[in-house]
């Protein structure tokens, strides 16, 4: 037996307890995180603006007005809002405030890169709506600079927390489309898989896919897509073609897409040239 001290919280106080017994009691279990007051307060933030509290430049509340309310220390608050610039919510004008993107809310992810498409399966799902068929297309033909008429297509969906926001046909010459019958997951029609076509054609092609050439319009939505991703027949939505080639430019796929432009926003940013 032996006689010591043990800190209760604030409290001092004696014990006796034999070695045994303590030697033999668990390891108290490793206490919760607390939460982060900063990401406690940019969740709100971010909250509000998805729901559109601050439409139409409207001025999110200041860092002092913030502060003073929540009574919070303005590094506090400066970090929540440092977290929603870095996530594209909201911008900072120096001496005019905080402001919200007007695409908050919106589906939005880096796509300056091959590689950027690629991921999108990380947050998104693909849904086959007409599974690898081969048959005759002109234009999509012309486009890829085709000997032949007949290409191979596949019509899909994308869903971005289980509301779909874009129909994209793909068009892939005869002999690399047809690498798509093999693939399980595309020959399904309405199940949802994390995937993408672009990746199946990279694996197709045995090599990395060098580059798109990109075109962007704003056209009527036509009726045959009105259903598949929630919009009014001719309502404006985005459409964005892309030709994807190979290091020595041979063309391997034209996709189009249309985006529902309430459910998807095209950002990026632009450089200027070094001198």
């Amino acid at each position: 037996m032996f006689i010591g001290l043990v800190l209760d919280g604030s409290v001092v106080r004696p014990f006796t307890v034999g070695m045994a017994q303590l030697l033999d009691r668990p390891p108290p279990a490793p206490a919760a995180p607390p939460t982060v007051a900063y990401r406690v307060l940019a969740e709100q933030l971010r909250r509000d603006v998805l729901d559109q509290r601050y439409r139409n430049g409207q001025r999110l509340p200041t860092e002092a007005e913030l502060s003073r309310d929540l009574s919070l220390s303005r590094q506090t608050v400066r970090r929540a809002f440092q977290e929603l610039v870095a996530e594209g919510i909201v911008y900072r004008v120096p001496g005019r405030g905080t402001f919200a993107y007007d695409d908050a809310g919106k589906y939005l992810r880096p796509t300056g890169s091959i590689e950027d498409l690629m991921t999108i399966a990380v947050d998104t799902e693909l849904e086959v709506i007409e599974p690898p068929t081969v048959r005759v297309e002109i234009e999509a033909a012309g486009r890829l600079r085709l000997a032949t008429d007949e290409v191979v297509t596949i019509t899909f969906r994308r869903f971005h927390e289980g509301q779909p926001y874009c129909l994209t046909t793909a068009y892939l010459p005869v002999p690399l489309g047809k690498g798509l019958f093999d693939v399980p997951e595309l020959t399904g029609v309405r199940v949802h898989q994390r995937m993408t076509v672009l990746s199946v054609v990279q694996a197709l092609v045995g090599t990395p896919i060098a580059g798109a050439d990109q075109s962007i319009t704003a056209v009527p939505a036509p009726a045959r897509l009105c259903t598949e991703i929630d919009v009014g027949p001719g309502e404006p939505v985005l459409r964005i073609d892309r030709v994807y080639f190979d290091a020595e430019h041979r063309l391997l796929e034209l996709a189009v897409n249309y985006f529902n432009p309430a459910r998807y926003s095209y950002r990026c940013q632009m450089g200027a040239t070094q001198q």
